[in-house]
């Protein structure tokens, strides 16, 4: 896992923080008791029970893990930008070379299912273009499926927040 510090939004981090708690206790209390019942069934090669409840049990676990190391290398807020400047937190409105244009906001995943906008990570290539780049500037980013390259202009960034 990457040790880069995320930036979140203190709602995005109780949220992230009441998940952690939630799967630490009773989540993982109820998988427990349901793997105690699957072994009191007997044979343990052909309960399906038991195998559904130990899937569970890993893929909780794995999330727990996630959601420590988010919420430890995590910071509240945004970061500070230059007015003007696209930073993360910003809603960014650019124009594609066809005149298309598509609005988005620069942040993180965890905000992805709470806003009623497109996200956009500042580590994905368009993100890494716009970082730092203010109205009427033109970023150039290579396509993730690296097919070539695209540009774009920046018509409007304002803070979402």
């Amino acid at each position: 896992m990457s040790t880069e510090t995320n930036f979140l939004t203190q709602e995005a981090y109780d949220r992230l923080a009441n998940e952690l708690a939630e799967r630490e206790g009773p989540t993982r209390d109820e998988i427990k008791k349901k793997i105690a019942a699957a072994r009191e069934e007997g044979d343990l090669s052909e309960n399906a029970g038991y195998h559904a409840a130990r899937d569970a049990q890993g893929k909780n676990e794995a999330r727990i893990k996630v959601l420590k190391h988010k919420l430890e290398n995590s910071t509240i807020g945004l970061p500070t930008a230059e007015d003007g400047l696209i930073a993360v937190g910003h809603k960014v409105t650019v124009k594609y070379d066809d005149g298309e244009h598509e609005t988005f906001l620069l942040g993180s995943r965890e905000e992805a299912a709470h806003v009623e906008i497109d996200v956009y990570s500042p580590e994905s290539p368009l993100g890494q273009a716009l970082i730092g780049r203010a109205v009427g500037d033109s970023a150039t980013y290579e396509l993730p499926n690296g097919r070539g390259t695209l540009t774009v202009t920046v018509v409007e960034a304002v803070s979402y927040y």
